[in-house]
């Protein structure tokens, strides 16, 4: 008994299968035995047929700059009412609705106005869903590339505004009247960008009327407001080149000396050229406006040149000599006496100046007494025809006299025997005349041999003096070159800071945080 009641079901079953398929056929078969898809859905035919549009995101591919142009992933939904699809269930097995695909039907032919690549229709073309009331749902998916003004003043902390323009290509405002859905597009599927989000996505109905045709044509324009996600550029854009510019400041902190300074230029020059030539094809490409970062990239490169400029001015003032250039007053002024004090800078006590001043006073040499010894010299030369006491050597016990020449100098003359040039009362008349000379005076005396080595020691004493005086000079001009590098290391500074703060901080969204959108 149980396998009979089994049997009965099943073949119950396939029974109402195969009745509800061939409903199905029958009532194909009768809604479209007499329809005309190129006939419009209306019962008279000034009656405007109502069609609703709706827009689903799917995915933001990608927002191209260089070209203008954002690709989308989008399902169209479009929704009207055609009365020759109506039909009774109760008369088909109570089949409600039925898919049909819509090369045989009626379509109200929305397309992409500011399509980009030619392709203004949908990608698939899906059935359509038609219900017992005459209502057609149909939602096909499509790749759109839409045309979109980019501002990228502020790149990357931009936001765009892209707008996609819908409407019949078809139908002007007279016979369909286009309405948007939502208020909205929607967002249920959508996967979300890795460089955008949708901050909002407003739905508007548009009649316009072109200069082409007297009719008004109706349009759903959907906007959407994307933001740039600028973490990506601010750690491979914003960082380095911030870092390049501090690398420029420390120029200046490096010592001349060193002989590393226009290196650590070219270094810096170079590593911000390269790193140009990687980021081209990151910024975006446009003639219309230059873009923050890069604005910011030729206030680097700016900085970075006008460095080497300074760097060159420095090292020439650091080297120069004595001999080749003179401190003009104004420069001694400004760059040794104005600018150390407000630059915080203060120059150290010379070495051998301290030594000097912290030696303990020497008797020196007097000036009446060296004129007393000339004067003393002079008439004992006199008296003794050319001959003083100084002039006597003992030797082997004669008495030799160096004859002095006519230049007074008798260091390199040859020594001759005294008692072939002279006679003995005339060596006797010397010695007494000097003698008694020495013994008037009053004072100490000195020997002329004394003040010749004097005249040698005033004579090295003063080029010593000279040598400090020109290596005075020398490090006077180390100075100013010092001072001009601590200048340019606090302007430059500052040039830094104020710049990055002023154009980076400059863009209105910086520090807008970046708002999830209800789905």
């Amino acid at each position: 008994m149980g396998l009979f009641h089994i049997t009965t079901c099943l073949l119950l079953m396939v029974a109402k299968g195969g009745d509800a398929s061939t409903d199905e056929e029958r009532l194909v078969h009768d809604l479209f035995h007499d329809y005309n898809k190129l006939i419009r859905p209306v019962q008279n035919n000034s009656e405007v047929l109502l069609v609703e549009f709706g827009l689903t995101m799917s995915q933001l591919i990608d927002v191209d700059e260089k070209n203008q142009i954002i690709t989308t992933n989008v399902w169209l939904k479009q929704a009207w009412t055609d009365y020759r699809l109506a039909w009774n269930p109760a008369e088909y097995g109570n089949i409600s609705s039925i898919r049909i695909s819509p090369d045989y039907m009626w379509l109200p032919h929305i397309v992409l106005f500011n399509n980009a690549d030619g392709t203004y229709e949908v990608t698939l073309r899906t059935n359509c869903l038609v219900y017992s009331s005459g209502y057609v749902y149909w939602l096909p998916p499509a790749i759109y590339q839409s045309s979109c003004l980019i501002d990228v003043e502020y790149f990357p902390f931009d936001e765009q505004e892209c707008s996609m323009k819908f409407g019949s290509w078809t139908y002007n405002g007279f016979l369909i009247d286009i309405v948007p859905m939502t208020e909205k597009v929607t967002l249920e599927d959508y996967w979300e960008s890795g460089e955008w989000v949708i901050i909002n996505s407003p739905v508007s109905k548009n009649a316009i009327r072109y200069p082409c045709c007297e009719e008004i044509y109706r349009d759903i324009t959907v906007n959407l407001i994307i933001r740039r996600k600028p973490l990506f550029y601010t750690v491979n854009l914003i960082v380095p080149c911030v870092l390049i510019s501090l690398l420029t400041v420390l120029v200046f902190y490096l010592p001349s000396d060193s002989g590393e300074k226009i290196t650590l230029c070219i270094s810096v020059f170079l590593a911000l050229t390269v790193f140009l030539l990687l980021i081209a094809d990151i910024i975006p490409a446009s003639s219309l406006i230059i873009p923050l970062i890069g604005r910011y990239l030729l206030f680097t490169m700016l900085l970075v040149t006008l460095s080497i400029i300074i760097t060159v001015v420095v090292l020439n003032i650091h080297y120069r000599l004595p001999s080749t250039h003179i401190m003009s007053p104004w420069m001694r002024k400004l760059f040794l006496e104005i600018l150390p004090p407000l630059l915080y800078m203060k120059r150290p006590v010379q070495l051998r100046n301290k030594f000097y001043d912290d030696e303990p006073t020497r008797p020196a040499t007097n000036h009446f007494e060296m004129k007393d010894i000339d004067q003393q010299d002079v008439e004992a030369r006199r008296r003794s025809n050319g001959i003083t006491i100084f002039d006597f050597h003992h030797s082997d016990g004669y008495n030799t006299l160096r004859p002095r020449p006519a230049n007074g100098n008798a260091i390199h003359s040859r020594p001759v025997e005294c008692k072939a040039l002279r006679p003995r009362h005339v060596e006797k008349e010397a010695i007494t005349t000097y003698s008694d000379s020495s013994k008037s005076a009053g004072v100490k005396k000195y020997s002329r041999e004394f003040k010749m080595a004097n005249d040698r020691v005033k004579f090295i004493v003063n080029h010593i003096k000279d040598e400090d005086d020109y290596d005075d000079a020398i490090e006077e001009w180390n100075y100013v070159a010092a001072v001009i590098d601590r200048l340019c290391l606090w302007l430059f500074l500052i040039m830094v800071i104020c710049g990055t703060c002023g154009m980076i901080l400059k863009a209105p969204l910086i520090f807008v945080p970046l708002p999830a959108l209800s789905y």
